[in-house]
């Protein structure tokens, strides 16, 4: 490994990343001049480039942003709160509690969590005011349940995270140690990605309870009602079909992904417009174009970080690096703890696709090393970034719900911790029992 290379490589994009730059420039001009150091033809770029995007996998990611983007203007994701908000009753923090399971809801159809954030916030934060909850707080726990937008399958970072694991060979060392890896997979990933989102919300929904408790946050006046929760479901009966159509469909082996992300926009429209009668073509053009400004900004994050990721491989970084981490230690729950520990300062500063492109290469020889099966890695990964988005500074699902509740960031931020800590506490029972991700995909045949 040159040494001159990994200070030109890094020190260019730390150096840009202070400066200000967009994460796409920063990883861009980095590499750019790795390429001129190596005397590589700049070209290169552009093929990389293009290869990074040639692939089949890769058409699920704008398909399901606007899946999305078209189940929030046909009305079914406000259905999808009304169920979670119709189950909240007289409980202790029911009504919190139902803001966490109405984005468990969300989550599995959009894959994103400002998303998640945004269309649940809009409806939840106002109606947890009206009940007696601090505005702070209800800012606070709808920000972090956004983060299980992108733990519950179908999720935009799992795509990402299955494309750039796809052509990544265990090292012989560890195949000779462990036997062979299972490969990676978006399928695999989706399936795996299922019951981890569960302890995640599980842990979200027990400190929601704590905390509610002490600051004598109580549910509704109203008893629960099984006519509520029926009429809910019944008027909701399309939209709780969606989940079950697209998950049911890639679980089933039916179709894959891609093809499941193309099912849930034909399936959208139609109930958009010839059931519940909301979608017109106003709203459709501009689901595509929210579709092409997210897809666009992803792709340009894509390309430069692919760059940046085959520079790092080509010229055995991540295998020196993973020396490095092995040669501190070989205990594999502190090898866990250093890995989440990292993953949680990079996603407090880093956006999650591109923290995702940059550190596979690097961290998943690592994973290899020590046994660690690459779907299980990749479910921790993705369940530790997604803490970053209710940590500032970047922390995006703080800013939206600070837009909705009128509320100062630092004041969300402050209360937000406590989730936090449960969502941290929830991503090392993932981590120390593989089985809960690698289970299901078990006994579903893959």
């Amino acid at each position: 490994m040159d040494s001159y290379l990994v200070e030109i490589l890094f020190g260019a994009f730390f150096g840009l990343l202070i400066l200000g730059a967009p994460i796409t420039v920063a990883l861009g001009v980095s590499s750019l001049a790795a390429m001129l150091y190596l005397g590589d033809n700049p070209i290169k770029m552009v093929q990389m480039a293009w290869s990074a995007v040639g692939s089949f996998p890769l058409m699920a990611l704008p398909a399901f942003i606007l899946a999305g983007a078209l189940m929030e203007a046909a009305g079914l994701s406000r259905r999808l709160i009304n169920v979670a908000e119709s189950l909240a009753g007289p409980f202790t923090g029911g009504l919190s509690a139902a803001t966490v399971m109405a984005c468990l809801f969300f989550g599995a159809i959009s894959g994103s969590g400002p998303a998640t954030t945004a269309a649940v916030g809009m409806l939840m934060i106002p109606a947890m005011v009206r009940q007696g909850y601090g505005a702070g707080y209800a800012a606070s726990v709808t920000a972090a349940a956004g983060g299980l937008g992108i733990i519950i399958p179908p999720s935009i970072p799992m795509v990402i995270y299955g494309i750039s694991a796809m052509g990544m060979q265990p090292p012989s060392a560890a195949i000779e140690t462990y036997g062979a890896f299972q490969s990676v997979s978006i399928s695999k990933l989706f399936i795996a990605g299922f019951l981890p989102g569960v302890v995640m919300a599980g842990g979200l929904l027990v400190m929601n309870y704590i905390r509610c408790r002490m600051r004598g946050f109580h549910g509704s006046a109203e008893p629960l009602s099984v006519g509520k929760i029926l009429s809910a479901c019944y008027h909701g009966f399309w939209a709780l079909l969606a989940p079950v159509v697209i998950l049911g469909g890639i679980y089933s082996g039916f179709f894959t992904p891609t093809e499941a992300a193309i099912v849930a926009i034909f399936y959208t429209l139609f109930v958009g417009a010839a059931i519940y009668r909301e979608l017109d073509l106003r709203e459709v053009i501009k689901s595509l174009d929210t579709t092409t400004w997210l897809a666009g900004r992803v792709l340009l994050v894509l390309f430069t970080a692919t760059i940046f990721g085959r520079i790092l491989v080509e010229n055995d970084v991540p295998a020196v690096i993973a020396g490095g981490i092995l040669s501190l230690t070989t205990n594999l729950y502190l090898i866990w703890a250093m890995v989440i520990g990292l993953l949680l300062v990079i996603g407090m500063f880093m956006e999650t696709l591109a923290a995702i492109m940059i550190l596979v290469p690097v961290m998943l020889p690592v994973a290899y090393m020590m046994g660690i099966d690459p779907i299980h890695f990749g479910i921790v990964m993705i369940a530790t970034l997604s803490v970053g988005f209710q940590t500032p500074p970047l922390g995006e699902n703080l800013f939206i719900a600070s837009g909705i509740s009128g509320v100062s960031i630092e004041r969300i931020s402050l209360r937000a911790i406590p989730f936090a800590l449960a969502s941290v506490t929830a991503i090392f029972i993932i981590a120390i029992f593989p089985g809960i991700a690698l289970w299901l995909p078990r006994m579903m045949g893959y």
